[in-house]
């Protein structure tokens, strides 16, 4: 199952034997032997960097709002359907909702933050001392970012080059990362991934976390967690929705469709809100914001569930509600035949209705982005959407043809997405606005 991550990217060929992760996990050791992901020097490099000096680097700049916290229970009209905090199994017990965990989430990147400011009394806060050949190695580190951004999200990197140099970089390295985590399950070493492998990811991504990158391109990661206040939550979350994708292959109900979505993809949102920041004259509230992005990372990722129902059956997946499915007559064995019926073209036109309303969530918070922020996420959100447009024009045949946006659409709808872009946030009241 593909990741959405909330950029638009291309197919990727062998982009796993470039990150060289895979031969560690075949040869059983942590010695990553691609020359492509590790400088030479990089031995000297970490052997200089100890554990007591860490690269923390504070500049909170004053037109950021790094506050996350989110909304439960939205059921109106005026925001994306998430489900009640409590829900019921199948034993009739109480237990805790997907929105409700992905809330919890929320909060605790929320207490991250408020804790940061209050420990910044100086905003302008000075990066420990690093010697000039650590510099070198760390430029090198963000410069690989922006060339495998360049190659597999064309259209994203395009929109990073209006951010800032700080920011650029540390978008760029976020989306490497979450490149990589997807291409354990779902690149062409996919085979050789377990549960086993998942784990020293996760103990390699706690590593950078401490200031101890294992290579380049962690050190760049390592690097924007230092300056920015990003929780390794919704990164250990994203490494979570992987080993669902090892041990799962159906969702009973939406609940916990949301609850993988979230993890394999609206966590991006988490992880990228505090770098891209909020425009300084926003009248929202943050958390309103924040909710956004997870929005689009939900809407990112239903769309992909959508347009690859015929490959993932191929693979013995469904990424389809069961219940909602038996509601509409239909079976697993009806996605296996692949034939399109009005049965199906009812259910989908449902399923296409959600994912919308899950658009329609993120556009509030788009605008509210700082300027230079907005025109990748615009463009992401325009494109990702118009494949929900193709699969209607498919007649609904998600089986045997694949809704793709041709370049001819990409190239009209890249000046739509930056003329959006210059908007500047709306300063009158509204349900997103402060009180």
């Amino acid at each position: 199952m593909s990741v959405a991550l909330l950029w638009v990217v291309t197919p990727n060929v062998e982009i796993s034997n470039c990150f060289g992760f895979f031969d560690s996990v075949r040869d059983g050791n942590w010695l990553l032997e691609s020359s492509r992901c590790i400088s030479r020097d990089w031995g000297s490099f970490r052997a200089k960097k100890s554990r007591k000096q860490k690269w923390k680097s504070c500049s909170l700049s004053t037109d950021l709002k790094y506050s996350c916290v989110g909304e439960s229970g939205l059921e109106s009209r005026n925001h994306f359907p998430v489900l009640s905090s409590m829900v019921a199994n199948t034993a009739g017990e109480m237990t805790i909702s997907s929105e409700q965990k992905v809330y919890d989430v929320v909060l605790k990147q929320a207490a991250l933050v408020k804790k940061q400011l209050r420990s910044s009394v100086d905003l302008d806060v000075r990066p420990d001392i690093v010697l000039p050949g650590n510099l070198s190695l760390l430029s090198e580190a963000y410069d690989r970012c922006g060339e495998v951004c360049a190659e597999y999200a064309k259209t994203f990197y395009l929109g990073t080059l209006l951010m800032t140099p700080e920011r650029r970089r540390a978008i760029w390295a976020i989306y490497v990362w979450c490149r990589r985590t997807d291409e354990l399950v779902d690149g062409p070493n996919a085979s050789h991934i377990t549960p086993t492998a998942l784990d020293r990811w996760e103990s390699r991504l706690e590593d950078l976390f401490q200031g101890q990158p294992f290579d380049m391109l962690d050190a760049a990661l390592s690097d924007t967690v230092a300056k920015f206040p990003v929780d390794i939550q919704p990164f250990k979350d994203m490494i979570e929705g992987m080993r669902m994708d090892l041990r799962k292959s159906r969702y009973k109900n939406f609940d916990e469709l949301y609850l993988y979505c979230y993890y394999v993809a609206g966590t991006v949102g988490l992880m990228s809100v505090p770098v891209m920041g909020i425009a300084p004259e926003s009248q929202a509230m943050t958390e309103s914001v924040y909710n956004a992005a997870l929005a689009l990372g939900i809407a990112n990722q239903l769309t992909n569930i959508l347009r690859d129902v015929g490959e993932d059956a191929t693979r013995g997946r469904i990424y389809l509600p069961q219940d909602e499915l038996a509601q509409a007559g239909l079976s697993d064995e009806d996605i296996f035949a692949g034939k399109v019926t009005d049965k199906w073209r009812n259910f989908m036109k449902n399923q296409i209705k959600r994912a919308r309303m899950f658009f329609d969530e993120a556009e509030k918070g788009v605008k509210e982005l700082s300027a230079a922020s907005r025109w990748p996420v615009w463009a992401s959100l325009l494109l990702y959407s118009q494949i929900l447009d193709e699969i209607e024009a498919n007649d609904y045949n998600n089986f045997t043809k694949r809704a793709y946006v041709s370049k001819g659409k990409k190239l009209l709808a890249l000046p739509i997405a930056y003329t959006r872009a210059l908007i500047p946030p709306s300063t009158t009241q509204s349900l997103l606005t402060k009180a």
